[in-house]
């Protein structure tokens, strides 16, 4: 039997920090102390509080450290379905941020439910994540605003922040950090691409039309008509949502209507790829016929045929960037830090492959 252990046969039980003080030869304070890291500690010391531990099987109890009042080590994200792309590559880099800083990640699904964002929040905080990250497009909504508000102030009072990730900040004086990207100048990018190309009669197809991200990106189609001389058309806008099937059904009745477009500014890719569906079933080849674009740059776009001119926007470091805003002075290492409330901004830019070509005036697209 190790030494320090009192196990009977046919008898197991988990290791206690006394067991490990005992087997250390310390005190429970000391072995505390290097868990928690929050006092200076003797290395030799160290070194032989953390072997006990090893040979110990030591597992520190998560839910006791939370009602001391000690971090979790973890940091949660919030997201509103893990199986969207967008949503995907950030959390895969809120993932690589936490690990390589020794935390773990928890991620919780709100479905787009603005009520289960609060209640993971509340969630979050009763678990003492270091960070809470709460990821996409917000709606206008104030009451929601004000919750979140309060919610944010509840854990910057318990020595925890709240990072939104790909949504407008709640303002200066909140005690929240923000990860942005140019979304609103994206949008113009893209729009102005097809301008180019001599397309006027451009549809704008998908995206919640009371979520923040649907409403900066037609501001920035609308500002790129704007400029270019070109009215904007309201019978072009068709709002709605980000998936594959809205893309491809509301394609479909479009190209059985009397609209004329000659080309698509698709919300993100995944409408792009629903739409481009409708239009192949149709006849239609792109872009000889009609010219398609999308936003985000996620896997799809390389993938269709023809390939996705699209919107880049770097989506993993985006995550990386949260946790780091969130974990302010963690990294000892790193020389800056931007403040707990700080807003970060991060650029977006065209990536132009195969689907776009410049209008001909006589595919002008009629029924």
């Amino acid at each position: 039997m190790r030494r320090g252990t009192q196990v009977t046969a046919g008898e197991q039980r988990r290791a206690t920090i006394r067991d490990v003080a005992r087997q250390a030869g310390v005190s429970t304070a000391t072995v505390s102390r290097v868990l928690n890291q929050n006092y200076p500690v003797a290395e030799s010391t160290r070194e032989r509080v953390e072997t006990a531990m090893r040979e110990l099987g030591y597992v520190v109890n998560a839910h006791a450290r939370a009602l001391a009042g000690v971090s979790t080590r973890t940091v949660g994200i919030i997201v509103n379905e893990i199986v969207d792309p967008f949503f995907a590559f950030i959390a895969r880099g809120v993932e690589r941020e936490a690990a390589r800083t020794g935390r773990l990640c928890l991620v919780c699904c709100a479905q787009s439910d603005p009520r289960r964002e609060l209640a993971f929040v509340d969630l979050l905080h009763e678990q003492r994540a270091d960070a809470v990250v709460l990821v996409g497009g917000s709606v206008a909504d104030r009451a929601y605003l004000g919750q979140l508000t309060r919610r944010a102030a509840d854990l910057h009072a318990g020595g925890s922040s709240l990072v939104l990730c790909g949504r407008p900040s709640l303002g200066g004086k909140v005690p929240a950090a923000a990860v942005e990207y140019d979304n609103e100048g994206g949008a113009f990018a893209i729009t102005d691409h097809l301008l180019t190309q001599g397309h006027e009669r451009i549809l704008y197809l998908g995206g919640p039309p009371d979520l923040s991200t649907t409403r900066d990106r037609l501001a920035g189609y609308r500002r790129a008509l704007e400029l270019r001389g070109v009215r904007p058309d309201p019978a072009l806008v068709h709002t709605g949502l980000f998936g594959k099937s809205f893309g491809y059904r509301r394609m479909g009745e479009l190209l059985r209507s009397r609209l004329e477009f000659t080309a698509v500014f698709a919300a993100n890719d995944i409408v792009a790829a629903g739409a481009a569906q409708a239009m192949e079933e149709a006849g239609l080849r792109i872009p000889d016929d009609i010219s398609l674009v999308g936003y985000d740059d996620v896997p799809v776009a390389e993938e269709m045929r023809p390939r996705l001119t699209t919107v880049h926007i770097p989506l993993e470091e985006m995550g990386r960037q949260a946790v780091r805003l969130g974990l302010p002075g963690d990294d000892a290492d790193d020389e800056w830090r931007a403040p707990a409330t700080g807003v970060q901004r991060l650029g977006t830019h065209i990536v132009v492959r195969d689907s776009v070509a410049p209008r001909a005036r006589r595919r002008t697209r009629r029924t």
